[in-house]
């Protein structure tokens, strides 16, 4: 049995706190607390402007895990858009992130790091065409950065905007974002 398909069985059988979030990152096994207040504000937003522009035959989801195998990582995006047809797996079998057209992840203080390095490259590596990071502990002030065109592990473009800004996301959503609320 493989490195990969141990973590990945680890996971399947981990017994995780309600609310909690449980991913395998480079160091491993990783459980994440709930999150707070804002974070669920700027998901839920998110969540809601999607709704209006999302193709019928794709899912928003919210707690949705996705397999980056290549990579040995498995992370429950904030949000992540797949088609329909991927949910048809049996449960607590992840979705290859291929798979995801977008991902969105939310900074908390505690994983900052994490979103903005790590899950960067990993999704790039996927690759996910879109991974739209809302930063809000982000220096000299809060942002949101759209990353897309993947290409051999990394994205070659990127897109920032501060909050109160709006940021286009491009086809298949063909949406404008507003990030006043954030």
């Amino acid at each position: 049995m493989s490195n990969w398909d141990t973590r990945l069985r680890e996971w399947q059988n981990l017994d995780v706190p309600e609310g909690w979030r449980a991913e395998i990152t480079a160091a491993g096994v990783r459980l994440t607390p709930p999150v707070d207040n804002g974070h669920s504000r700027i998901a839920a937003s998110i969540h809601r402007a999607f709704a209006r522009a999302v193709p019928e035959d794709r899912a928003i989801l919210q707690t949705l895990g996705i397999a980056i195998r290549g990579a040995s990582r498995l992370y429950l995006p904030d949000l992540v858009v797949v088609p329909e047809r991927e949910l048809s797996r049996p449960d607590n079998v992840p979705v290859p992130a291929e798979a995801a057209e977008l991902v969105v992840e939310i900074v908390s203080q505690g994983n900052a790091r994490t979103d903005r390095v790590e899950k960067l490259w990993a999704y790039a590596q996927a690759p996910v065409p879109l991974y739209l990071l809302i930063d809000r502990y982000a220096e000299p002030k809060p942002s949101v950065t759209l990353f897309s065109d993947p290409v051999d592990g990394h994205y070659r473009r990127s897109e920032q905007v501060s909050f109160g800004e709006e940021i286009r996301l491009p086809a298949p959503f063909d949406l404008v974002l507003a990030t006043a609320a954030f």
